[in-house]
């Protein structure tokens, strides 16, 4: 049998969202590589189900939120001396509309939790990962933020700013060794899957599938395979890319 290359051993790693859907599959691909995995997410009993599984650390955190990131830096770095990568994977959405239909806390809603989160992760870990001269950022974005569809604006525009930022972060980061890139999903089998379609039927499915080249959604593994490749040594001269994991979609 082929020995399992550990391709994150002894590193730690911070997946917000990290007790459901993509963030939970790359939790365990993470474990499973060697990474000793905080597992953050605003339900705590998600986040503790997926680290007694994988044997991680789960911390509850609403990444929107100033003081709840800080504490949950206070409460990483109580039980490690050093973290090494950030996923910031946790993401809503509102449900699809004319734009002008939205209201302004669920405008607030998505860019506090697609956007703000992004500056609150970076404000508390930058400086650490400055200090070690080393640190990986990986921003789950969307296709959405490349080939954006109607009603869906203020989304869009939420993951299309993720996009822009982390090639910002990139540029300015790579002086200190710091890596920043994203990933763009298509849709997949995550409990926001509802929440894009509007109504999760067999017609909506079938409907938005007819624009995926391969012809399925995208599955929590699907994710985690790349964030693995982006978040180890392998990808080390990589920054600043956008990797489209999406069947075809943008093409």
């Amino acid at each position: 049998m082929k020995e399992l290359i550990m391709q994150l051993k002894d590193k730690t790693v911070i997946i917000t969202g990290g007790g459901s859907g993509f963030g939970a599959s790359m939790a365990e691909l993470f474990a499973k590589n060697g990474a000793k995995v905080i597992v953050a997410d605003l339900n705590l009993d998600g986040a503790r189900r997926i680290s007694e599984k994988i044997g991680g650390y789960a911390v509850e955190v609403d990444v929107s939120n100033a003081k709840s990131v800080e504490q949950m830096k206070i409460d990483v770095f109580k039980k490690y001396e050093r973290v090494d990568i950030v996923v910031n994977n946790a993401g809503t959405t509102h449900l699809p509309a004319p734009m002008e239909t939205i209201e302004e806390d669920e405008f607030d809603r998505v860019f506090n939790v697609n956007c703000k989160s992004v500056y609150l992760t970076a404000k508390h870990f930058v400086p650490h990962f400055k200090e070690n001269k080393s640190g990986v950022i990986l921003n789950i974005a969307s296709t959405a933020g490349v080939s954006p569809r109607p009603n869906l604006n203020w989304y869009n525009s939420s993951k299309g700013w993720m996009i822009l930022a982390s090639k910002t972060m990139a540029v300015e980061l790579a002086p200190f060794g710091i890596r920043v890139n994203v990933i763009n999903p298509v849709a997949g089998e995550t409990p926001l899957l509802k929440s894009f379609l509007g109504e999760d039927t067999p017609e909506m499915r079938a409907k938005f599938l007819s624009t995926i080249p391969l012809g399925r959604f995208s599955m929590p593994e699907d994710i985690a395979s790349a964030a693995l490749f982006l978040c180890s040594d392998s990808a080390s001269m990589i920054t600043g890319a956008n990797l489209e994991v999406d069947g075809g979609r943008t093409i």
